[in-house]
């Protein structure tokens, strides 16, 4: 057995002094605390990360395939053919492959690789602003056209009240699906009727619509002026024809196929006249926000590591003056400084290995809890969600866990130096 090992692990389990006992204690306590918040940090920042970009796809899709023309606002229409060589059949991409490079050392080579999934549907689209007047109220409004491709499997979980569109193939629906802010501030309910005003070539254009279902994504920004309408209306106030639209909706099987599916889609897939664009472009300023996020959660982590160091210092300096008798005895049998500041070390190891148990219990015992009970309310109209998400990932806890352990003892091989200031002969005098 190890000699450093086997000494320190004697001194770990030896009944100690009351005040370093307590010393201990305060360090795993901290270690413990530290790692908590780390992992609860990493969970909940993940999972917010994680619900606002589910949202955000599901509303819009992960790719837009648009005219050359437009620009990245949504409220632009440029009409395309629906004949195209890539719909419908576009979902029936089930991975892409491409050239990686790979690099180790000094060593550089390609090789084939495949993407994690591949395109899950696409769908039609065709956007329309115009000005809802009620009875006693009158709102801006951008009405989405979709058609009978519409993937309705996001919309359906956000769905409060009434049903879904319902869209037939001998005429042109009056439906409508508002949110449910919407629905608040015109102070109208499913079944009721309203007018929409647009402006198309200089004339007034009216319609009329009757709201089918009320939605509630808590993405406020754009339920407050979003509504969900037969495409074939949209059509017809812009005068397009039957097989034009406002472009393609992509949606991915994994979100980190992203940017290599949109340059497939469009180096691979489409003519000139047509670009794709992932959302992450066209919606920049939300992910953007999202990205800042991750300082937040760097600022945390760092800081719940000083603290854990700090903590293992302190009770590090006061384990190895407790045990000045131990170090001067064991330097008059002969054995090294080094040797004996490892004999600490592993120590510290100890104390930092049961600290990390104890703050793993806690930290994925509370992300359990919130993910099961939805303790943490959030306030829908700031965070864009009702109830704080958490996302556990192992490979971060495991990073989590393993940076800890390493950072601590490396700050930890200063402080042990201390070891080499002790005589043996003043420590032993008196025994």
């Amino acid at each position: 057995m190890n000699f450093e090992y086997f000494v320190a692990r004697r001194v770990a389990l030896t009944s100690q002094g009351s005040f370093s006992k307590l010393i201990i204690r305060i360090a795993v306590i901290a270690v413990a605390l530290s790692v908590a918040v780390m992992i609860t940090t990493n969970a909940l920042i993940a999972g917010f990360k994680k619900e606002i970009s589910s949202k955000i796809f599901g509303f819009w899709g992960h790719i837009h395939i648009t005219d050359t023309d437009i620009s990245t606002s949504l409220l632009e229409a440029y009409p395309i053919k629906t004949q195209q060589p890539f719909y419908p059949d576009l979902d029936t991409v089930a991975h892409v492959e491409y050239i990686q490079t790979r690099k180790f050392l000094w060593w550089e080579w390609e090789e084939f690789a495949k993407t994690k999934g591949g395109i899950r549907h696409i769908q039609v689209f065709a956007v329309k602003p115009g000005i809802i007047k009620s009875k006693s109220e009158i709102e801006g409004i951008l009405l989405k056209g979709v058609g009978k491709d519409f993937d309705w499997e996001f919309m359906k979980r956000y769905l409060v009240e009434g049903q879904k569109l319902n869209l037939p193939d001998t005429a042109i629906s009056s439906d409508i699906l508002i949110s449910q802010q919407t629905a608040n501030r015109l102070r109208i309910e499913v079944g009721d009727s309203f007018i929409v005003h647009f402006v198309q070539k200089g004339e007034q254009l009216k319609r009329r619509f009757t709201v089918s279902g009320i939605y509630k994504t808590g993405l406020e920004e754009y339920d407050k002026v979003f509504a969900l309408v037969d495409i074939r209306q949209i059509q017809r106030l812009l005068g397009w024809q039957a097989d034009e639209v406002g472009g393609f909706e992509v949606f991915l099987d994994d979100i980190d196929d992203l940017s290599l599916i949109t340059d497939y889609i469009y180096y691979e897939q489409l003519p000139n006249n047509l670009y794709a664009e992932t959302i992450r472009d066209k919606l920049r300023e939300i992910f953007e926000w999202l990205e800042l996020q991750d300082i937040n959660e760097v600022v945390i982590l760092g800081l719940m590591v000083v603290v854990a160091i700090i903590n293992m210092i302190t009770a590090l300096l006061i384990l190895i003056l407790e045990r000045t008798n131990m170090i001067g005895t064991l330097k008059a049998l002969g054995t090294t400084n080094w040797s004996i500041r490892r004999i600490f070390l592993y120590h510290a190891a100890y104390i930092v290995i049961v600290g990390l148990f104890w703050g793993n219990f806690i930290g994925i015992g509370l992300c359990v809890l919130q993910d099961q009970f939805e303790l943490i309310k959030l306030s829908e109209e700031n965070y864009y969600l009702s109830v704080a998400p958490v996302q556990l990932k192992w490979w971060s806890i495991l990073i989590i866990n393993a940076g800890t352990l390493l950072v601590t003892l490396l700050f930890l091989i200063v402080p042990s130096y201390l070891v080499t200031r002790i005589s043996p002969v003043k420590a032993i005098r008196f025994n």
